[in-house]
């Protein structure tokens, strides 16, 4: 009885919201989380370009297994790597489907595969480093490699609007639920249920969307208060958020130790090669 219980919390909308909280805000430590979040950028754009210069299959499958033990090194919450894992079994349903249909064989699905394994390179680099990056060091890292501060802000307020979109969608639902009687039977394999969620999910829209209107317009009257723009545009300001900013024996290890690993990925291709045809 406790297992049912247990697996119901699990899969309840509490917990996706406090899973993307979770992911938002970096609270589960890792790796990179203890790094410098320019050092974090760094190693992103090192591991994200690197499966674009090579057609060999034997170095982007290594590339791939550095991701996956970035990602278990960030520690990486199970519902961005479930939705990861789902997205990339449906792409090689949907290849080896595609490959069925018009004529191909094995070598046509592994020429398919390539392009799909080094978009899942650059995902599982995008989810261990920016799940350890939390708004404000996301934001301090793009002030200091001078990226303008009006983007710096929209990078760290979307990742702060994030589990409040999540929040309202939410309380709008429970809402609709509370005001609506689900259908009285459930038709075959459930479509009525599916219908009846579908048209909640649709209603739902433009009350979120005017709730969070009205929760940026607060925000950014409150911001002016303070003197955000002139905040943005004096010297000092951007000094002050950067002070804290510091590269460290553990960021240079793993840059260089990632660095390593990419050359010895390619020199791995170059002895065992296998292209596509």
């Amino acid at each position: 009885m406790s297992v049912a219980r247990k697996q119901r919390d699990v899969l309840s909308v509490e917990w996706i919201k406090l899973e993307l909280i979770r992911t938002a805000y970096s609270t589960r430590g890792g790796l990179f989380a203890a790094m410098d979040p320019r050092a974090v950028l760094g190693w992103y754009l090192m591991l994200a370009l690197a499966p674009w210069f090579t057609h060999n299959l034997t170095t982007i499958g290594s590339l791939f297994f550095i991701g996956v033990l970035s990602v278990a090194f960030a520690r990486v919450g199970p519902l961005v790597l479930g939705l990861f894992v789902i997205g990339l079994g449906f792409e090689l349903i949907y290849l080896v489907l595609a490959a069925t249909v018009f004529g191909g064989d094995f070598m046509t699905f592994v020429a398919l595969t390539e392009v799909t394994a080094k978009i899942g390179v650059v995902s599982l680099a995008s989810l261990a480093a920016f799940v350890s990056l939390d708004p404000e060091k996301l934001s301090d890292a793009l002030l200091a490699l001078r990226c303008p501060p009006t983007i710096a802000f929209a990078v760290s307020y979307g990742y702060r609007m994030m589990p409040i979109l999540v929040e309202e969608f939410s309380t709008v639902m429970e809402g609709y639920r509370l005001r609506q009687l689900p259908p009285a039977k459930a038709g075959l394999l459930g479509w009525r249920h599916l219908a009846h969620w579908a048209t909640l999910v649709v209603k739902a829209f433009y009350p979120i969307f005017l709730n969070t209107a009205k929760s940026v317009r607060t925000t950014v009257e409150a911001l002016e208060a303070r003197g955000f723009t002139f905040a943005t545009i004096d010297k000092r300001g951007r000094r002050i958020r950067i002070a804290g900013l510091r590269y460290g024996w553990l960021d240079l290890a793993v840059v260089l130790a990632t660095a390593g690993l990419i050359s010895a990925s390619f020199a791995a291709g170059a002895q065992w090669p296998i292209h596509r045809v």
